[in-house]
């Protein structure tokens, strides 16, 4: 069980039998009473997201949330096919549940999974990737000093703006999270 004096961001939680994520909490103190805890909670099993005061000391379940090292094999209609590197098991996972991250998926690649009562529930992804550009409109010579952007699609699929110094074939570091370009890799 965890207590409301646990609570932070990213912490996961069990209530009603079904697991949350904590994306905001604000300690508040009214009138008169004891302090409470208002949270703003992500369920992870549809994605929503639904706002809870808790009062201060109340205690919430632990999830049963275990994190396996899988391969992601392939995308079949709208679930990701994943293998358990060690039972070589296959895993299927809607591509709702990835808020956008299969975006970066790269057929092989190994990426850690949520698993919910043996279910996959989310994927974590580095905090960056290395990706090959592979279409994007031809740079300016000498444009490496300005702020200006342009469009570039990336082997994974995804588009993102990168400087007008980029071109096809050059490999970019991306920021997974908010999807923009960190730098140039040789």
């Amino acid at each position: 069980m965890y207590s409301t004096t646990d609570f932070k961001r990213g912490l996961k939680i069990l209530m009603d039998d079904t697991p949350y994520e904590i994306i905001e909490f604000q300690h508040f103190k009214p009138g008169k009473g004891g302090a409470m805890i208002r949270t703003k909670l992500r369920n992870l099993l549809n994605a929503r997201v639904v706002d809870k005061t808790f009062r201060s000391g109340e205690k919430v379940g632990r999830p049963n949330i275990e994190h396996r090292e899988m391969q992601f094999l392939y995308i079949e209609d709208t679930n990701l096919v994943l293998m358990d590197m060690e039972s070589y098991e296959q895993y299927y996972m809607s591509k709702e549940n990835t808020d956008g991250k299969e975006g970066f998926l790269k057929d092989g690649q190994h990426v850690k999974i949520m698993l919910f009562n043996g279910e996959p529930l989310d994927l974590e992804l580095p905090a960056s990737l290395v990706l090959e550009v592979t279409h994007t409109e031809p740079g300016a010579k000498g444009d490496t000093v300005s702020n200006v952007t342009k469009p570039a699609t990336l082997e994974t699929g995804i588009t993102i703006n990168v400087p007008l110094f980029i071109n096809i074939g050059n490999r970019v570091k991306v920021n997974t999270e908010t999807r923009e370009y960190l730098s140039r890799e040789n």
